[in-house]
C-alpha cells in the first residue's frame, strides 16, 4: 500500500495540540496533516479513554502520538486508535523532558532501537493505520550519525516507512524541554543525508521552520516538513499550506476575522456541553500576529473576567479591535 503523503503537517504539542486547536488549524488548511498532543499509553489504559481520543471529523487528516516504550501496552493502544477513525499512529522518540524519561519513553528510546523495532512491530499487527516514528537525530552533545542511522537502520525493517526527524541532538540532562528546541544546533545536512542514504522511507523534516521560503528550500529534497511553533504563534501562515501542498494558489478562506466567524456555530456548540472559552480560543491568539490591533485582539481573549462569561461576544468584541472590525 502507498505511503499516504505528507508534504505539510503542524506538529504534536503537548498542552497545544488538543482538538479544539486542531478545529482551529483546519479552518486554515485543508490538505496539511493535524498531531495530536502526545497522549502516554498510561492514560488511555488507564484514563479517560474516550476523552482522549475524542476528536472532531473536520480534523482529517489527523494522527495521534502516543507515548509508551511497553510493546503490548502501545499495541493495545493503537487498536484503540485506529478504532477511533485516527488516519495515523505516531510512537513518540523525541520528547527530552526528565517527566518522560521517567516513564522510559520519548527521545531516551533511540538509545534502544531494539525496542523501537519491537513496539513499531507490535503496532502494526494491532492495526491497519500507517505507523510512524518521531525521533531526534541524536542524543546529549555526541555529534556523530551512527546512533541515529542505526536507529532507522533497525526500526525501519520493523516495518516502519515513515519517519519524522527533528533536526536536534536531545540533550537529556541539563536542558529543559524549550531549551532543547533552542539550544542544541539544527543540522539540516545530517537529515538530507539521511534520506539519500534511505530512499525509500518517508522522511519529514522538523524544527526550526517557520517560512514558505524555509518549506520550499527543505522539500527539494524532504519528503515533508512539519512546523512547530510557529503554526501557533502565527496561525495565518497556515492559509499557504495547501498552495504547497496541492500546488495551486493561496486556499481562499476568507479573512481572519470571517474564519474565526466560521468557527461560531463549534464554539457555542462546545460552550453549550460546558466547555470554557478560553479552552476554545486560546489557540487563535496569534491569528492577528504583526497585523493592526493585534495587540487588542490577544489583550481581550486573554481577559480573565471577560472569559469567564463564556460567550461569543466576547471574540467578537476581540474581533473589533482589529481592522476586521466591520465582521464583528
Amino acid at each position: 500500500m502507498p505511503l499516504k503523503p505528507r508534504i505539510l503537517s503542524v506538529a504534536p504539542m503537548i498542552d497545544w495540540t488538543d482538538r479544539h486547536c486542531r478545529r482551529f488549524h483546519r479552518a486554515l488548511t485543508q490538505h496539511t496533516w493535524l498531531y495530536t498532543e502526545m497522549i502516554t499509553t498510561g492514560a488511555l489504559i488507564h484514563g479517560d479513554r474516550a476523552r482522549f481520543l475524542r476528536f472532531n471529523p473536520e480534523e482529517h487528516l489527523v494522527a495521534f502520538q502516543l507515548g509508551g516504550s511497553d510493546p503490548a501496552d502501545l499495541a493495545r493502544c493503537a487498536a484503540w486508535v485506529e478504532q477511533a477513525g485516527y488516519d495515523e499512529v505516531n510512537l513518540n522518540c523525541g520528547c527530552p523532558s526528565e517527566r518522560v524519561q521517567k516513564g522510559a519513553f520519548g527521545a531516551c528510546l533511540m538509545a534502544e532501537p531494539d525496542l523501537v523495532a519491537q513496539c513499531v512491530d507490535a503496532m502494526r499487527q494491532s492495526c491497519g493505520i500507517d505507523v510512524t516514528v518521531k525521533h531526534r537525530i541524536g542524543l546529549d552533545y555526541d555529534e556523530s550519525p551512527q546512533l541515529m542511522f542505526d536507529f532507522i537502520g533497525k526500526v525501519s525493517e520493523a516495518g516502519c516507512k515513515t519517519f519524522i526527524v527533528h533536526a536536534r541532538n536531545a540533550v537529556l540532562k541539563g536542558l529543559s524541554p524549550k531549551e532543547n528546541r533552542e539550544i542544541p544546533p539544527l543540522r539540516y545536512a545530517l537529515v538530507q543525508r539521511l534520506k539519500a542514504d534511505f530512499p525509500d522511507l518517508q522522511i519529514i523534516l522538523n524544527g526550526g521552520i517557520k517560512t514558505i521560503e524555509d518549506i520550499h528550500q527543505h522539500l527539494e529534497w524532504a519528503d515533508g516538513c512539519m512546523i512547530g511553533r510557529e503554526a501557533y504563534t502565527n496561525p495565518w501562515l497556515l492559509t499557504r499550506f495547501d498552495s504547497v501542498s496541492e500546488g495551486g494558489a493561496i486556499s481562499e478562506v476568507g479573512s481572519r476575522a470571517e474564519v474565526l466567524q466560521s468557527l461560531r456555530s463549534y464554539v457555542e456548540s462546545e460552550l453549550a456541553q460546558g466547555e470554557s472559552l478560553r479552552n476554545l480560543t486560546r489557540s487563535w491568539l496569534g491569528i492577528y500576529h504583526g497585523q493592526p490591533g493585534g495587540r487588542l485582539f490577544r489583550q481581550v481573549l486573554s481577559d480573565a473576567t471577560r472569559l469567564k462569561t463564556n460567550r461569543w461576544s466576547v471574540v467578537e468584541e476581540a474581533i473589533a479591535c482589529t481592522a476586521d472590525k466591520q465582521f464583528a
